[in-house]
């Protein structure tokens, strides 16, 4: 059961090093091609090409749901769900918090979601692949903290 646990968070709190690090050399490298329209929208849709890193994450955390489901591996099940829970946290924090793709959560307003909201501010004020900062969602640099 501790193992499962401690799967679990070590899982959820990697994926953070995975956002920063997929982002960072994935997403403003070699795939800038899917990313590109997240930073300068050059269509109608609602829906975005960088809409396909989360299909990515998804079937990744569904192979840990399989290997768990199949005695392949015991601790799949956690890692499945570390997997899952960092991306709905990412989903809620960047695509409705940050984005506002759906219309909640904008009246939060403390420290923390200020300088969220401040870091990803930054990263979006270069909008080609070079020259970027602030790749991670959850751990943002404190000067981000600083009041204004």
């Amino acid at each position: 059961m501790w193992t499962n646990i401690a799967a679990f968070f070590l899982t959820f709190f990697f994926m953070e090093f995975m956002a920063w690090f997929s982002h960072k050399y994935i997403m403003h490298g070699f795939l800038w091609r899917l990313h590109a329209d997240h930073h300068k929208k050059d269509h109608d849709s609602w829906f975005e090409r960088n809409d396909a890193f989360f299909i990515f994450y998804a079937i990744v955390s569904i192979t840990f749901f399989l290997l768990w489901q199949y005695d392949i591996l015991q601790v799949g099940l956690a890692i499945g769900l570390g997997i899952f829970t960092y991306g709905w946290t990412y989903f809620i924090v960047h695509d409705i918090f940050i984005h506002q793709r759906f219309k909640l959560f904008r009246n939060a307003d403390n420290r923390y979601a200020r300088a969220v909201r401040r870091a990803h501010k930054m990263h979006h004020k270069h909008l080609g692949k070079e020259d970027g900062e602030c790749f991670g969602m959850l751990l943002v640099p404190f000067k981000y903290f600083k009041k204004n």
